[in-house]
């Protein structure tokens, strides 16, 4: 199992960044996918994760800001990021499991700055 990242970088607050996890060596359109974030000095905390039947949750300090999505097709899941302040400032992982085992993207930078 392989999670490629991509995106995140340096935006002001109120701006927006898309990121965008490229999976292979699973049946993406039967697993289900999720994104964590590990803010400076904090613990890894969950972002948002959409199940294999189409399910989404997010964590109530993104909701109505993020949004995530997926492209079977193309075996990629993406997380929209609007409005974005200060505090969303950390290191996002894309991740997958299979049974017990979790899979990590290596991590993506996001900073917001004030």
């Amino acid at each position: 199992v392989q999670l490629q990242a991509s995106g995140g970088g340096l935006v002001q607050t109120g701006g927006s960044l898309r990121l965008s996890c490229a999976a292979s060596g699973i049946s993406f359109s039967l697993n289900g996918m999720a994104w964590y974030r590990q803010p400076p000095g904090k613990q890894r905390e969950l972002v948002t994760s959409i199940f294999s039947g189409g399910y989404i949750n997010y964590a109530d300090s993104v909701k109505d800001r993020f949004t995530l999505s997926r492209d079977n097709a193309k075996n990629t899941v993406y997380l929209q990021m609007n409005s974005l302040r200060p505090e969303d400032t950390a290191i996002y992982y894309c991740n997958t499991w299979i049974d017990r085992t979790n899979y990590w993207g290596q991590g993506s930078q996001v900073t917001v700055s004030s």
